[in-house]
């Protein structure tokens, strides 16, 4: 699961989807309200194609599932279920882009915590490093570890447990093969005497096909050796992938 950065939609698409999204919000209070009538009624209109349009371009040049990272994302997904939460089904920061898989994972469930907030990591809006981990020797996710509590972090462990990011085989492999790719990048560079900071920078995010370097560089996954000697030796580097992923 990679960071999201949101972008902006137009302007006329964003009063377009705020004038459907106050017909839902009447119809709701209204009592009439049918939500598949209304989404598949709205789907092929040209707000809601330049929205998947601009999740895609979000998602990268591979279009990959905001979920898993793995496979091709397909389709607009609510964040809040639409379901259950139609006040949010035009709302832009409700919207990621989400492969079939995910989708059927995921479904309604939509579990909150006692004040209310979603147990769910939302990739656009939080940083999945924060709550997930990634095994490297399983090539599988796992929830982060939260050492004031002792235990692994709920939302991680939720996240997991609903999109199934532990026991995915065809996932699995494609996370297999970036992590092998980034490793053997790291290798080398701990290798070179020195280093041209913005060449490696560009070299690690054309092998990542599914979002790692994050872990890497802001998560646990800094603390691998081959990571540890590469901050050691070329710390202009390092500082410049950090950069970049912050910003």
């Amino acid at each position: 699961m990679r960071r999201v950065r949101r972008t902006a939609l137009p302007a006329q698409t964003e009063s377009a989807l705020a004038r459907r999204q106050q017909t839902i919000d009447d119809k709701k209070a209204a009592g009439t309200l049918n939500v598949t009538k209304e989404w598949e009624g709205a789907r092929k209109t040209k707000p809601l194609k330049t929205a998947l349009g601009q999740l895609r371009t979000m998602a990268g040049k591979r279009e990959r599932c905001m979920y898993c990272g793995d496979s091709h994302g397909t389709d607009i997904e609510h964040f809040w279920p639409k379901a259950r939460y139609p006040q949010q089904m035009f709302r832009w920061p409700n919207m990621l882009l989400c492969c079939t898989e995910c989708g059927r994972f995921k479904g309604d469930q939509f579990p909150l915590d006692d004040n209310g907030l979603p147990m769910l990591v939302d990739p656009s809006a939080d940083n999945p490093w924060d709550y997930l981990d990634f095994n490297p020797d399983t090539c599988t996710f796992v929830a982060r570890f939260d050492l004031s509590s002792n235990a692994p972090f709920p939302r991680g462990l939720t996240t997991i447990d609903i999109l199934q990011l532990d026991r995915r085989e065809a996932m699995e492999a494609g996370y297999r093969k970036t992590h092998r790719r980034i490793l053997a990048l790291a290798e080398q560079a701990v290798e070179q005497a020195s280093l041209d900071a913005a060449e490696f920078r560009d070299a690690l995010c054309d092998a990542d096909d599914h979002g790692l370097i994050g872990w890497y560089f802001l998560g646990t996954g800094a603390r691998l050796p081959t990571f540890a000697r590469l901050r050691s030796k070329h710390p202009e580097a390092w500082d410049a992938c950090t950069a970049a992923l912050a910003g």
